[in-house]
């Protein structure tokens, strides 16, 4: 377990009802590997919501809404309408292939995303936050696990994340809870 997993270890409470995941299957189901803290962090909680705002997507979620396969599709239809209509497009993706993949959400509508270049390991894979309903856009040279362990520890903070996140103390209750 890499330190950003030990300090979120010791931040968020962790569930019981976590399960690991059958990570070939997802890789063949998504197209591409995931980050090994992502699968780290799911096989020790599973999905769920941290602080009551910030929705950790997970693959073949028990609730659809929270489901990392049903949010990638999504996402990537939606973010193509939106930039085919004319929203700028992050400069970070103007590089051929590039691409953003979600891997959380907030009530407010914000998404989280994993910015994927091509060839890159996906452990290399950095964070961008994306404003509900328009086109503001964050980047962070941190990884999925650094960025939440930063973020609640209030070391690393998003203009577009809600201000009363994180709460102290920390909770996060599994996505199957809210069924």
């Amino acid at each position: 377990m890499d330190n950003a997993l030990n300090t979120l270890a010791g931040l968020l409470p962790r569930p019981a009802s976590a399960r690991p995941k059958d990570w070939d299957s997802v890789r063949r189901q998504l197209g591409t590997d995931l980050p090994a803290d992502y699968k780290a962090f799911i096989d020790s909680y599973g999905g769920g919501c941290v602080d009551a705002y910030l929705w950790i997507l997970e693959p073949g979620c028990v609730n659809e809404y929270y489901d990392l396969f049903e949010a990638v599709e999504e996402r990537a239809e939606a973010n193509e309408y939106l930039w085919s209509s004319g929203e700028p497009k992050p400069a970070e993706l103007d590089h051929r292939d590039t691409r953003v993949i979600p891997w959380a959400s907030t009530d407010n509508g914000e998404f989280l995303y994993w910015l994927a270049k091509p060839g890159q390991d996906p452990d290399q894979w950095t964070v961008m936050v994306n404003e509900a309903r328009g086109p503001w856009w964050e980047h962070f040279d941190l990884t999925l696990t650094r960025f939440l362990a930063r973020s609640l520890t209030r070391e690393t903070r998003s203009e577009i994340l809600s201000d009363l996140y994180p709460t102290i103390p920390h909770d996060f209750q599994p996505s199957g809870r809210f069924m």
